[in-house]
């Protein structure tokens, strides 16, 4: 393995170097946190929009209640009557 020779020049290149890495990885960060940031406010002021229910949304699925409800108390009279038996 080579010996690298190290001088001031080098010294100050590779800390001028490491503190761009440092700069650009900062940046990058803070991209990704400000992209993160609005997409995470539009998925909540959109999500508003989307999830309202309409009052015939919430009549059929208290419909389909109704009925499910009336088919569990069936089947419970049914066995009732056959544990009867």
């Amino acid at each position: 393995m080579a010996k690298r020779k190290n001088t001031l020049t080098r010294f100050f290149e590779d800390i001028v170097d490491d503190t761009k890495d440092f700069v650009d990885d900062l940046l990058d960060r803070a991209k990704d946190l400000e992209t993160n940031t609005k997409d995470a406010i539009t998925d909540v002021v959109d999500d508003d929009d989307e999830n309202s229910t309409s009052a015939a949304d919430v009549a059929s699925l208290k419909a389909s209640l109704a009925s499910l409800q009336a088919k569990v108390e069936e089947l419970t009279a049914l066995q009732a009557k056959s544990s009867k038996s």
